[in-house]
């Protein structure tokens, strides 16, 4: 059996986009060992991969917070002691990032990542062994997929497969349709006033709205919006295996360009996708489920569109 260590450690859209990958390296090589090392507030979704083994959590973002801390050393050394437990047969770093080139090099195996010109960050790529050649003009799924082929010996084959399934999520209940208005970046934001439009409309369907949220700034758009229609809720935050749940039991998922959008196309649940601050083309949701993407960088959609293109998809399902 060969020990195979996948280096993809955040944000939440890039981990979503690395599910395929680990889906083909799994059917094409099923007696791989296959560990992950990503950031612990993505490991409960990472988990939820039937193709992964292990789960080794990194804490960058919480330690650079607390790098004062004697404990957040002591934190670390155990977390690098783990990576050099044992001797890796391929490690493969799909982030090509300098943090994880590092968290590669740190690691004991032949490393695999980007060439200089495929990769996001150009000096990221000395840390590796193997260097591949993968066009940056693919999509972010295609990306992870080809570096993951072509670093373990495999031709990839078919679709793109998150190796998640809705169905092992659905329970019954009331309808409800879930907005994801939180973005890190406001240029990418949809106007407040644009999703109490929308969630009053639904509201007349008989469909209850779920604002999720994942920061205070966040909680409170979400009330915000929540206050104004007759019929919405915002939930308590909750671990992402959670809220993949309460993804996967909606009839729908209105979105701007945020990772649970990408989280969602991977459940297959019908969904409309917001534009307006990035460009679908490379890092739009990919997924097997009803899909609708509106807008463009510069450009987003207004409400009379997303609401037709939500009629389509919401009636679809």
């Amino acid at each position: 059996m060969k020990d195979i260590l996948f280096i993809k450690t955040s944000s939440l859209g890039d981990v979503i986009h690395h599910m395929p990958a680990v889906t083909d390296a799994r059917r094409a090589q099923p007696d791989l060992h296959l560990s992950w090392v990503v950031e612990e507030a993505f490991a409960p979704l990472a988990r939820l991969h039937p193709g992964i083994d292990e789960i080794i959590p990194v804490a960058s973002r919480r330690w650079r917070k607390t790098l004062q801390s004697p404990a957040t050393w002591s934190e670390m050394r155990r977390h690098y002691a783990t990576l050099r437990a044992k001797r890796y047969d391929r490690i493969v770093d799909t982030q090509g990032l300098l943090r994880t080139g590092l968290i590669a090099r740190i690691a004991r195996g032949e490393r695999h990542g980007y060439d200089r010109a495929s990769i996001r960050e150009p000096l990221a790529s000395l840390f590796y062994d193997v260097r591949h050649k993968v066009s940056r003009d693919l999509h972010a799924v295609e990306r992870n997929r080809r570096l993951t082929a072509l670093s373990l010996g495999y031709e990839m084959q078919g679709a793109p497969d998150y190796g998640l399934s809705r169905t092992s999520f659905t329970a019954p209940g009331e309808p409800y349709v879930i907005f994801l208005h939180a973005t890190a970046q406001a240029r990418k934001e949809w106007p407040v006033a644009n999703w109490i439009a929308l969630g009053r409309s639904l509201n007349e369907r008989g469909l209850q709205i779920i604002l999720p949220w994942g920061t205070e700034t966040e909680r409170r758009r979400s009330e915000e919006v929540a206050k104004a229609l007759p019929n919405a809720r915002v939930p308590e935050r909750a671990p992402l295996d959670q809220v993949a749940r309460l993804i996967a039991n909606a009839r729908g998922v209105i979105g701007v360009d945020t990772g649970l959008l990408h989280l969602a196309a991977a459940l297959s649940v019908p969904l409309v996708a917001i534009f307006a601050g990035s460009q679908p083309r490379l890092t739009g949701p990919v997924g097997s489920g009803p899909m609708t993407v509106l807008g463009a960088e510069g450009a987003p959609p207004n409400v009379v569109e997303v609401q037709a293109a939500v009629d389509r998809v919401v009636s679809s399902s």
